[in-house]
C-alpha cells in the first residue's frame, strides 16, 4: 500500500489514517512521549480507552473548590522531573504536614510506646532491609510475604508488618513473593524511603492535583489524543504497524504501548510477540487498592494531634494529612489487596463509616462528617486494572523493576513499570515517556538517513 493511499481516506472508512508515531495509553508515560514527539515535528496520535486522560492519575474538585488526587500523586525525595514538570505547567508544590513518624492505632488504642510488638516488627523490618541488600534466600522466590509473618511474634506485630506491606505495594500477599518484595526494597534504595514522607517518597504534593497535569499535557497536544479508543489488535511487518482500536484503524511508523503489561496483555498481535514479553503480560497482575479522600472546612485535628497513621483494624489502611496551606482539611487513606476489595460490596456511605470511623476515637467525632468525599477503588476500574502498579506473580521473575522495554520491531514499551529510577512512581513513569521518544527519534532518524539497523528481536 502506498502512501498516497493510506492518506486518501475521505471516502474509505475501511482505509486506515497514516500517523507517524501512535502513542497506545494517554497515562503520564504516553502523554510525556506524545508532547516530546510533537514538539520534534513528529505527527502522532494518543489512543486512550477511557474517556479522559491520566491513567493511574485522576484530581478532582471538592465542594470547597480544591483539588484532590484519587490516583497517584506524591513528588518523592529526588523525583526531578515531576518537580520540573509541575513548574512548567504552572503548578505550585508544597511539602507535606507530617510527623516525625506516624503513629500506629487499632480500635480506641494508641500504641504510642515502644512496645513488644514494635520491637518485633522492627526486628523483621531491619531483616528485610539486611536481606535486601545481600540478596533474597532462592527458595524466597517461592515463600510468599503471608506465610513469611508466620514465624514474626505477636499477633499485633504481624497485623502492622501486613498493612504496612499490602498498603505500599497493594499486593495480595498471598501471592507476592518475599524475593519480589525484596527486590522492590533493593530497586527503591530502602525502606526508609519507600515508607517515608519527609526526605522519602511521599514528601510533596501537588496544589492543583497531580492529575492537573495530565490534563494539561492531553490540552497541549491539541485533539491529538483518541478517548473512548481501546487497541484490540496490532499488526507488525517490516515498514510499520497496522493498528485496530475502537475508534477505527490506524496505520503508523512506529508505536509505543504505554500502559502496565496485565492490561498490554489484552491487545492480540500478529506475529505472536516474543516469548519473554508475553510471559511479562502473563506472569504480572494489577494491585489492589481503594483511595478515598475526606474533606473539611480546616484540617480540625492539627489543634490536638496529627493525622499520619496506620490503622490496624479491619480494614487495615494508612492515612496522611494531605490539607493545602491555608486551605480546607484533606485526609488521604489508603486501603489495600483483598481488604480493599472486601469494601466493593458496600454503598458509598457505609465505605465511609467503614473508613473514617475507626479514625473518629483518634481524630475526633468532627471526622465522621466531611464536607465532601471522594472514592476510587483502581481495582474496579476496567481501563487500568488497579495499581500503583503491576506485580509479578508468585513464582515468577517477571514484573520486577524495572521491567523490560527493549523494543519489539516497531514496538517500543514505556510505562513506570520500566523506569530505570523511580519505577512505580509518577516520576517513572516520566522518565519511562522521555526514554521511548528519544529511541522512537532515533529510530525514525536512522530510517530517514536510510541507516536502520536490524530490529534486536523478533519483527
Amino acid at each position: 500500500m502506498t502512501q498516497k493511499k493510506i492518506n486518501d481516506t475521505s471516502n474509505a472508512e475501511d482505509m486506515p489514517r497514516a500517523v507517524t508515531v501512535a502513542v497506545i495509553g494517554a497515562g503520564m508515560a504516553g502523554l510525556i512521549a506524545a508532547r516530546e514527539l510533537h514538539r520534534r515535528g513528529i505527527e502522532v496520535v494518543v489512543l486512550e480507552s477511557a474517556a479522559r486522560p491520566g491513567g493511574r492519575m485522576m484530581a478532582e474538585t471538592t465542594a470547597l473548590n480544591s483539588r484532590v488526587d484519587l490516583g497517584g500523586q506524591w513528588i518523592g525525595h529526588g523525583h526531578h522531573r515531576f518537580e520540573a514538570l509541575a513548574a512548567e505547567l504552572g503548578t505550585t508544590v508544597f511539602q507535606m504536614h507530617t510527623p516525625k513518624r506516624p503513629e500506629i492505632v487499632e480500635g480506641d488504642l494508641r500504641i504510642r510506646k515502644p512496645s513488644l510488638a514494635t520491637a518485633a516488627a522492627t526486628t523483621a523490618l531491619l531483616i528485610w532491609e539486611i536481606t535486601a541488600r545481600l540478596g533474597a534466600p532462592r527458595a524466597w522466590r517461592t515463600q510468599t510475604v503471608q506465610s513469611w509473618l508466620r514465624y514474626v511474634p505477636g499477633r499485633r506485630a504481624r497485623r502492622l508488618l501486613e498493612v504496612l506491606v499490602s498498603v505500599s505495594t497493594t499486593a495480595d500477599l498471598d501471592r507476592y513473593s518475599m524475593h519480589a518484595f525484596l527486590e522492590m526494597i533493593r530497586y527503591q534504595g530502602g525502606l526508609t524511603t519507600m515508607l517515608s514522607t519527609a526526605g522519602g517518597a511521599q514528601e510533596s504534593l501537588v496544589l492543583e492535583g497531580a492529575g492537573t497535569l495530565t490534563e494539561r499535557l492531553a490540552a497541549e497536544l491539541e485533539g491529538r489524543v483518541v478517548f473512548d479508543s481501546a487497541v484490540t489488535a496490532l499488526h507488525r511487518d517490516e515498514t510499520g504497524v497496522t493498528i485496530h482500536s475502537a475508534s477505527g484503524t490506524y496505520r503508523a511508523a512506529e508505536v509505543i504501548v504505554a500502559v502496565p503489561p496485565p492490561m498490554a496483555a489484552r491487545i492480540e498481535h500478529h506475529p505472536e510477540l516474543p516469548t519473554a514479553r508475553t510471559r511479562l503480560q502473563d506472569n504480572t497482575y494489577m494491585g489492589s487498592v481503594y483511595k478515598a479522600i475526606a474533606v473539611y472546612d480546616r484540617p480540625f485535628w492539627r489543634e490536638r494531634t496529627h493525622a499520619e497513621l496506620m490503622v490496624l483494624t479491619d480494614p487495615g489502611m494508612a492515612v496522611f494529612d494531605t490539607s493545602p496551606p491555608g486551605g480546607p482539611g484533606h485526609l488521604c487513606v489508603l486501603i489495600a489487596g483483598p481488604e480493599a476489595r472486601n469494601l466493593d460490596g458496600l454503598d458509598s456511605g457505609a465505605r465511609r463509616t467503614a473508613v473514617l470511623g475507626p479514625l473518629s476515637a483518634h481524630l475526633g467525632p468532627a471526622v465522621l462528617k466531611p464536607a465532601g468525599w471522594h472514592e476510587k477503588p483502581w481495582h474496579l476500574d476496567e481501563y487500568v486494572g488497579g495499581g500503583y502498579t503491576a506485580l509479578p506473580d508468585i513464582g515468577h521473575d517477571q514484573g520486577c523493576f524495572p521491567a523490560s522495554s527493549e523494543r519489539v520491531g516497531h514496538l517500543h514499551w514505556a510505562g513506570t513499570e520500566t523506569a530505570g529510577e523511580h519505577a512505580g512512581y509518577i516520576e517513572g513513569a516520566i522518565e519511562s515517556g522521555e526514554r521511548a521518544a528519544h529511541e522512537v527519534i532515533e529510530t525514525l532518524s536512522e530510517i530517514t538517513t536510510g541507516n536502520a539497523i536490524g530490529s534486536p528481536t523478533q519483527s
